[in-house]
């Protein structure tokens, strides 16, 4: 497992966990980053994510994408 962060912009890859406390947790899986979900990098800008996950175009912060292992 390696965290989003790493994956490359255009590769769909399969999330294997999702880290963090309590409600950190719970905020991200409510925006459909659960395991088992496919989640796609759309581009990168300055370690911030624009991704893929569900049908809907997410932005993440460097510090959220650190807690979803794909």
């Amino acid at each position: 497992m390696i965290p989003l962060l790493l994956a490359e912009p255009g590769e769909v890859n399969k999330i294997m966990a999702v880290r963090g406390k309590g409600e950190t947790k719970r905020f991200l899986e409510s925006m459909g980053f659960v395991e088992g979900a496919d989640i796609t990098v759309v581009s990168e800008f300055d370690g911030n994510l624009i991704v893929n996950v569900k049908d809907a175009r997410v932005a993440l912060s460097k510090v959220m994408a650190g807690k979803i292992m794909i």
